[in-house]
């Protein structure tokens, strides 16, 4: 990852946490704004607390992008992978969906 964008790879390193849950519940959590990161408080700031540097500094950088950017990185990712995920995330109806969690995420942080 260079230091101060993302990328495809970026996303694909981390394909299996997009995928971990199927499509169905993510594009109903989605149309109903659901707030992820309250869901999973502890495992979250459990993990955060293993992060290495490398990965704050990612982590850093996705809490700091514009949503538009994220979104067309998760565009391309479901070009690439055809992840029915990445496609949900990637739709520009979504923006608010993807908003809400990364400031809640970046509370946490």
């Amino acid at each position: 990852m260079s230091d101060e964008t993302l990328t495809y790879e970026d996303i694909k390193a981390y394909e299996s946490l997009f995928i971990k849950t199927p499509s169905f519940v993510l594009s109903a959590m989605v149309k109903r704004k659901t707030n992820l990161i309250s869901k999973f408080d502890s495992q979250i700031k459990s993990r955060l607390s293993r992060l290495n540097d490398s990965q704050r500094a990612k982590l850093d950088i996705i809490l700091n992008s514009d949503v538009n950017d994220l979104q067309k990185l998760l565009a391309i990712a479901y070009e690439n992978s055809k992840k029915k995920q990445y496609k949900i995330l990637a739709d520009p109806k979504n923006k608010e969906f993807i908003r809400l969690n990364l400031e809640e995420l970046k509370k946490i942080v």
